[in-house]
């Protein structure tokens, strides 16, 4: 049985890694890239659902999100990565924001990379998980909108991205925010590093 979310309120948005919170709560990010469905899955794990805004404009989350879980933990929300219509700048920004935040945070438990799954593991996907294993930290890869996927698209798809990962199948995470699938997944995986 997965730890319960009793309590998620949101806490603050941060464009510097000077504002974040102390590192006293165990931290659990959320990364992907923009579009992959990172709000409807922080929604769907806390229970609460307009707790991260959902867009249907790809890159909205532009800061570092904090949620507060059971007033012991912190939810993350990360700036998604990979969108056209930004600036370069402003990806560059974004993207050293997001590698100072994961290499330098001392509360930071885990992240979960979401990927769409009808998209596969793209480049920046593969360029954040070598990042994460080379400086050791705990992931967990989930594949997003499956529910848009008919049984055998799917099984497709899972074989393709444990190719690409060098991923075992079992260990990739199906997610769908609209069934709930993967739900208990994710917030055992949470349990278990925190």
């Amino acid at each position: 049985m997965p730890f319960k979310i009793k309590t998620a309120t949101y806490l603050k948005s941060v464009a510097d890694l000077e504002h974040l919170p102390p590192n006293r709560l165990p931290e659990i990010a959320f990364a992907g890239r923009s579009n992959v469905g990172k709000s409807s899955a922080l929604n769907l794990l806390v229970n609460v659902k307009n707790l991260a805004k959902t867009s249907s404009t790809p890159g909205k989350t532009r800061l570092i999100n904090y949620f507060l879980i059971n007033e012991n933990l912190y939810f993350v929300d990360l700036p998604g990565y990979g969108y056209a219509k930004t600036s370069r700048s402003l990806k560059e920004s974004w993207g050293k924001l997001v590698e100072d935040y994961l290499k330098s945070r001392e509360s930071l438990k885990g992240t979960v990379l979401l990927i769409d799954c009808r998209r596969g593991p793209l480049e920046p996907d593969l360029e954040l998980l070598e990042w994460l294993d080379f400086f050791g930290k705990e992931k967990l890869i989930v594949l997003t909108k499956t529910d848009k996927l008919t049984r055998s698209e799917l099984t497709l798809c899972v074989g393709k991205a444990s190719q690409i990962l060098h991923a075992d199948k079992d260990s990739l995470v199906l997610f769908s925010a609209k069934t709930g699938e993967g739900k208990d997944r994710i917030l055992k995986w949470i349990e278990r590093v925190i």
